[in-house]
């Protein structure tokens, strides 16, 4: 009995090496790739919508400097899809905020990542015809060449968009082109069709402005037809470091709150002019009577977000993306933005979305 006492008086003076050793094992750096271009010959870093706020705020750089870690902004230029996959697989960067589809064949390759922060109720990816086509819908497109670039989250929305007319890749000459090949070849009118997003360079909008391109549909008003772009991070680091992962999270649900007030609205938008994107093109993108601007910025794990992973995935399955089966239970992680609501008072802020309230059909 004397020896056991002795042991457990000891325990905390055995035990304090360990949880020094704990606390002196976090990180030097935390690393968040995002997407930057280049301005007089330099790198500057570019995100648009709430992701520029994180940057510009610092809260996040000074919050991690107060455990001791610094904050690195891996810039991401071109094709960020695959260089963020590639920074990912090669452990370069612990976060980035990039689409869905890259996303989803990063893990079923084996390299794993979660949801940590979703974004809002999805962006919209359009369907694009040379200016002076006479194809009013898909079904004008049918045997015609479009344009897209594979593996990129617009890919899903083009067979998602296929699947809810009865529709399939096969009804049409699918020709694999990045975003500017793309707007050029639609400018050009060697092809008939192309995907995109609105978020590139290639801006769907911008080229309706030259007269080279016109909008014939998009996935507005359809939220289970939209791609969808998060901050995801790595398995390991979200489970070996929870405590700088919150940090991350919370840094990112107060952009969100930030950019869902309405007296921010313009500043946003502007934000979104500093890589050279016309303001027209800006307002163009976030001018969706159907979504509300506060729900736009949405972070909630709710129906909507759960049920277009799972059916990205099986998708994405079927459609042989992807070679072996993931959960979605396996990408998403709510336990981070949700602590952040609650730490930021914004539990009852935003009221999340049920199936109920949307619908697959454009």
């Amino acid at each position: 009995m004397k020896i056991l006492l002795r042991l457990l008086l000891a325990l905390p003076v055995l035990l304090f090496p360990v949880f020094l050793q704990a606390a002196d094992a976090l990180p030097a750096t935390l690393r968040i790739a995002t997407f930057a271009y280049v301005k007089n010959g330099k790198v500057e870093l570019g995100s648009n919508g709430y992701y520029g706020h994180v940057i510009q705020e610092k809260w996040l750089e000074r919050e991690l400097a107060k455990k001791g870690v610094k904050l690195e902004w891996v810039p991401v230029t071109g094709d960020t899809g695959p260089v963020i996959n590639e920074a990912f697989t090669a452990k370069r960067i612990d976060f980035a905020t990039y689409g869905d589809l890259p996303s989803i064949i990063l893990n079923a390759a084996g390299i794993r990542t979660q949801v940590i922060v979703p974004n809002g109720r999805g962006e919209d990816v359009y369907l694009v015809v040379p200016f002076n086509s006479t194809a009013k819908s898909i079904e004008d497109l049918k045997g015609k060449r479009i344009s897209v670039h594979r593996s990129r989250p617009w890919e899903l929305t083009m067979l998602k968009y296929f699947e809810s007319k009865g529709l399939s890749a096969k009804d049409f000459r699918i020709v694999n082109m990045d975003t500017q090949a793309g707007a050029a070849a639609v400018a050009s009118g060697r092809v008939d069709g192309f995907f995109i997003n609105a978020g590139g360079s290639a801006s769907p909008f911008l080229l309706e402005e030259k007269k080279v391109g016109r909008i014939i549909w998009s996935s507005r008003g359809s939220p289970l037809l939209k791609m969808r772009a998060e901050l995801w991070g790595t398995r390991d680091f979200v489970q070996q470091y929870p405590e700088l992962t919150q940090i991350v999270a919370t840094a990112f649900v107060r952009a969100q709150h930030w950019a869902s007030l309405e007296e921010n609205r313009n500043t946003l938008i502007l934000d979104g002019t500093r890589n050279g994107t016309p303001e027209s093109v800006v307002r163009r993108r976030y001018d969706d009577p159907a979504l509300p601007w506060k729900d736009r910025w949405s972070p909630l794990f709710d129906e909507l977000a759960w049920a277009q992973y799972r059916h990205d995935i099986a998708l994405a399955r079927q459609k042989k993306l992807i070679s072996r089966d993931i959960k979605a239970e396996e990408l998403l992680e709510p336990r981070f933005a949700n602590a952040a609501l609650s730490e930021l008072g914004l539990g009852n802020y935003w009221q999340p979305w049920k199936l109920s309230r949307v619908a697959a059909a454009p």
